[in-house]
């Protein structure tokens, strides 16, 4: 269990998890210190860690530089600074005193205040059961009154981690773009600040809030790894900092430059969550880590099996009504599909993507009757119903925006930017949020919708307020909060109600949407090679039990590229398997062979989605690429793999497994073949994969009771 430990003299604390110490100490300045961060350590052994030499001192330099774990802007610091502001005076320097300590259920209080101004600054550990990831946010509470003015807030970061000396560092992050999002990048940290931000309002496709720091010399199976994320789909900033003296950290938060908060009397502030774990065993034991951590402690509802959907955008499009959505819920369900979800043009005057969007009752020519005789027919044939809506979103031609044009974001005097067609409602606004609460509620009750598909399609531009009361910058902010409230209350309204997230493809893909939902759509790019390399940049911190992925159709609709069936269905069957192709052209024998492999997968679902992932063969690592899990008890696996194309004729080499046990058998529940444990880990599993490229093949392993 975790554990927090304390040494008043010293003025030390330890954070304990199953494998590792987080030490912070504060010195005579009433700076807090991060002494370490690595394995564990006892809080006798943190102590001896204050007897160690200190590094000397340059003329120009200050050696607290990148060892502040609360790293306020001031003195001779001039690095990276985890909180600025500017009080009414103009003076921006913070000089922080210790205030106090508390402990409670697991979570650790070290509060500051201003020497003379009125700021208080509380900064929050929390521990959570059986894990190594430590979870920081800060608390700035502005204590004076009325006379003293506001304090700007610039940077506030949930939290800045001090790294250990490792002689040489790397960064892994992920870069990308829509329909190419979550690619892995992993680069030498160079001297300076790098930052890794969005400014667009959202996550974002071009970077995620996440990072991960080793010493260039760990692999998937080998090597520490010290990382961190972040829990916000709004704009945000990730700073990996290293020092001239080799002194490296990282410290994340929302907001981007230059919006600021203006902090009012009596009024506070609360970060999001910064997540941050050490972890021994390369990478994948860092990604498995991470994957639990978002089972245990993150998802609404971790246990739940995500069903297999069928989505109709792609049959479709525009071109939607009952008739033809009941036809392809007939076929889907014949597939062995759970989840109907009925895709965009359903309602308003939704009749192309330049109008109706706001305007959530159904379309009268196409639902004369509303969704009833649909939505009952697919209850009918024991499917849920789910739904897509974007209710963040307006078109200039939709009743919504005729009644209430000063709902959007927008400056005067400046145009309105239209991307797609759309502009960005202003949910930062109360009556706003409480009209989309209000409307999803109305629209999920009277309908007995099962899962909403929850979309945002373009970024902020022209984020203003004009009529606004208060500092019109709080709508960066202000906006992701609504949106996490309405998501809660209408989940509170709602307890069988699910929810994806999407953002045209991955655009909004963070630990605090997660919170709130209960699976992301990964990327608008369905081709089964292109979400090889997607998938494995998302396997880095999210689990599979998440990652919406789809059997599309081909060619594909997107590349163009061609691929089998298998390894369309086999590729999708890495997460939370969909299917999206256009059902009335696939031929009998496609429709045959895709309910048994939807059977197939619900056979192993429960591997996938809630037991531990092993990258056997990573992309990139040749033609074959490998995913192996394993259940909680160890009692069976599911292996699959993909290989891309065949070289000179080589048979494929057998593949090792990882974690199971040795002294085992384990039986093949498709050829009835049994392997020892033993040989599986150490020469591998034989694959009997078909001669073309594209070849693949699911392996279910059942251990055998002796």
């Amino acid at each position: 269990m975790p554990s927090i430990a304390h040494d008043p003299e010293h003025r030390l604390w330890v954070l304990s998890g199953p494998g590792s110490s987080y030490v912070i100490h504060l010195d005579d300045d009433h700076r807090l210190r991060g002494l370490h961060w690595g394995p564990a350590l006892t809080l006798e052994q943190a102590v001896s860690l204050l007897n160690r030499p200190a590094p000397g001192r340059r003329s120009f330099e200050d050696p607290a530089d990148a060892t502040l774990d609360l790293d306020p802007a001031g003195a001779m610091r001039y690095a990276h600074a985890g909180v600025q502001v500017r009080f009414p005076d103009g003076v921006r320097d913070l000089e922080l005193r210790f205030a106090g300590s508390a402990e409670e259920d697991g979570e650790l209080v070290l509060r500051f205040a201003d020497h003379h101004y009125p700021l208080a600054v509380d900064a929050h550990y929390r521990l959570r059961p059986f894990t190594d990831v430590i979870e920081r946010h800060l608390v700035l509470r502005h204590t004076g009154t009325a006379a003293d003015g506001p304090v700007t807030v610039i940077r506030a970061d949930s939290a800045t981690w001090v790294l250990p000396r490792l002689g040489e560092y790397r960064l892994s992050q992920v870069r990308g773009q829509w329909s190419a999002e979550t690619q892995l990048n992993r680069t030498p940290l160079p001297y300076g600040e790098l930052q890794l931000t969005s400014r667009r309002g959202t996550t974002g496709h071009q970077a995620n809030p996440w990072a991960m720091i080793d010493d260039g010399r760990t692999d998937e199976d080998h090597g520490a790894v010290w990382s961190c994320a972040l829990a916000w789909s709004g704009s945000w900033r990730l700073t990996a900092q290293r020092q001239p003296t080799d002194r490296v950290t990282l410290s994340a938060g929302f907001g981007h430059d230059p919006v600021t908060w203006e902090l009012t009397p009596g009024e506070g502030l609360t970060t999001p969550v910064c997540a941050g774990a050490y972890t021994e065993g390369g990478f994948g034991a860092a990604s498995r880590l991470w994957h639990r951590h978002v089972l245990d402690h993150v998802l609404p509802y971790p246990d739940d099996l995500r069903p297999v959907l069928y989505n109709s955008w792609e049959a479709t499009e525009f071109a939607i009504d009952v008739t033809g959505q009941i036809a392809l819920a007939e076929k889907a369900a014949a597939l062995g599909v759970e989840l109907f979800v009925m895709d965009d043009g359903w309602f308003g005057s939704r009749t192309h993507d330049a109008a109706g969007l706001g305007d959530w009752t159904p379309n009268p020519a196409r639902f004369p009757d509303g969704l009833a005789p649909l939505v009952d027919r697919v209850h009918e044939l024991g499917m849920g119903f789910g739904l897509w809506v974007e209710p963040e979103m307006v078109n200039p031609d939709s009743d919504l925006y005729r009644a209430h044009p000063d709902w959007v974001l927008h400056h005067p005097h400046r145009r309105r930017t239209e991307h797609r067609n759309q502009l960005v409602l202003n949910l930062a606004r109360p009556d706003v949020a409480d009209w989309l609460h209000e409307t999803l509620d109305e629209l999920v009750t009277k309908n007995a919708i099962d899962c909403l598909k929850w979309d945002m399609n373009r970024p902020f531009t022209e984020a203003g307020w004009p009529d606004a009361e208060a500092d019109p910058d709080r709508l960066w902010i202000d906006h992701v909060r609504n949106l996490y409230a309405v998501l809660d209350r209408l989940r509170a309204d709602h307890p069988g109600l699910r929810i994806e997230a999407c953002s045209s493809g991955g655009g909004r893909l963070d630990l605090g949407i997660l919170a709130r939902t209960d699976q992301v759509w990964t990327s608008d790019n369905t081709d089964a090679l292109d979400r090889v390399e997607i998938q494995h940049g998302f396997s880095q911190l999210y689990p599979a039990r998440v990652m919406g992925a789809w059997v599309t159709d081909s060619p594909n609709p997107y590349t163009g590229r061609s691929a089998p069936l298998d390894f369309r269905f086999h590729t999708a069957m890495t997460g939370v398997l969909g299917i999206g192709g256009d059902l009335n052209r696939w031929s009998e024998g496609e429709l045959a062979r895709a309910a048994e492999l939807v059977a197939a997968y619900k056979r192993v679902r429960h591997l996938v989605q809630l037991g531990a992932q092993y990258r056997l063969r990573p992309h990139g690592d040749g033609e074959l690429t490998a995913v192996q899990f394993l259940a909680p008890d160890g009692k069976e696996c599911a292996v699959i793999a993909l290989r891309r194309s065949r070289h000179f004729g080589h048979r494929d080499r057998d593949l090792p497994l990882r974690a199971l046990d040795p002294a085992a058998r384990y039986r093949d529940t498709a050829t009835g073949a049994v392997h020892h444990g033993a040989v599986l880990l150490s020469h591998g599993l034989p694959l009997d994969l078909a001669a073309d490229d594209c070849a693949s093949a699911l392996v279910h392993l059942i251990r055998e009771e002796s």
